[in-house]
């Protein structure tokens, strides 16, 4: 018998919560039996939410938590002061082993935090990076990190791209992923000091399949499996790729209900249309993991419907499944 994955979800995380949110944990148990969801949050408005669905009752738990971080709030504070809040309770629940993983739609910079304080780094792990899936023409690619560094070092993108290599290998399943470091040109010698200096580093590492610099305007085309950069210029990429993607398909639409002859033509070309703008939309694979801690912690947009809150409750099963940390440990961490 498969072995049950749990997973507390913060469910007054975000701008749709309590309802997106609680609609996605029903779909994710509805469409996965091994995974128990524990909604973590005001039990009141949770329960009136489930009442809505179907969904088989032992799969579910509510676990009340009277506060909620809000997005403005400042998050070192607000982790510290607001233990009654929904986040905090469900990171805890990680950090003591009663969950598996936690999923939030919640405080970007709480969620950060409280991964790190809370339930704490891998002894040995440096940073840890926050790593989206992003789609390309050739299926997904790993960028890391988005948010959570900044001011990364060198020896931080090693990890990461140690980190970046595990996951895509065990949970996407792409063998030997090669790795490409963001850079404003393709030659070794173009760059900033933090990307002359991670260069070498990432090129003598035999435990990834560095394949050099990677220009942005190559990212979409999936030039690279795992794209390492620091949080701020990673941040930017995964921003602007979503704000393009959006322009896209509203010019799409708008060009395709522009004359009669257009309007025709779209009906033909819809079904074909909407299958690869669902393949090209971030809703389709769940959240972004934040890499190298004691547990799993996902990020999904604050803006998430039930589809990614859906997705990202069911990544959590290759990440059990797969012992994500313990290849972490063994790959990034003894390797060093």
């Amino acid at each position: 018998m498969a072995e049950t994955v749990n997973v507390a979800v913060d469910a007054m995380g975000g701008d749709n919560a309590p309802g997106e949110v609680v609609k996605g944990a029903v779909d994710a148990v509805n469409a996965e039996k091994k995974i128990k969801v524990f909604l973590v949050g005001r039990e009141s408005v949770i329960k009136e939410e489930l009442e809505k669905y179907t969904y088989n009752a032992e799969q579910v738990e509510v676990v009340h938590a009277q506060d909620v971080v809000e997005t403005g709030e400042p998050p070192v504070m607000a982790i510290r002061k607001k233990k009654d809040s929904s986040i905090v309770k469900a990171m805890y629940m990680v950090k003591n082993g009663e969950c598996d993983a936690l999923v939030s739609a919640g405080s970007t910079g709480a969620v950060l935090v409280g991964g790190q304080v809370i339930v704490g780094r891998i002894k040995g792990v440096e940073r840890p990076p926050l790593a989206p899936v992003i789609p390309t023409i050739k299926g997904v690619s790993l960028l890391l990190d988005c948010g959570a560094n900044v001011d990364a070092r060198p020896s931080q993108l090693l990890q990461f791209a140690k980190m970046g290599s595990v996951y895509m290998e065990s949970v996407i399943g792409i063998h030997n992923p090669r790795v490409g470091l963001v850079n404003i040109g393709v030659e070794e010698e173009k760059g900033n000091a933090l990307t002359k200096e991670t260069y070498p580093l990432l090129q003598n590492c035999p435990e990834i399949n560095f394949v050099g610099n990677i220009e942005a305007r190559d990212i979409p085309y999936g030039e690279a499996d795992v794209l390492v950069c620091e949080a701020f210029v990673g941040n930017v990429i995964l921003k602007m790729y979503e704000g393009v993607s959006g322009a896209l398909v509203e010019k799409i639409k708008a060009g395709m209900m522009s004359t009669l002859r257009s309007k025709i033509g779209a009906l033909m070309v819809k079904p074909a249309l909407k299958r690869t703008l669902k393949g090209f939309s971030t809703e389709e694979y769940g959240g972004a993991p934040l890499l190298g801690l004691n547990g799993l912690v996902v990020k999904t947009h604050g803006s998430s419907k039930s589809i990614e809150i859906k997705n990202s409750i069911l990544q959590c099963t290759a990440f059990k499944e797969q012992k994500i940390n313990q290849k972490i440990k063994e790959r990034v961490v003894l390797e060093n």
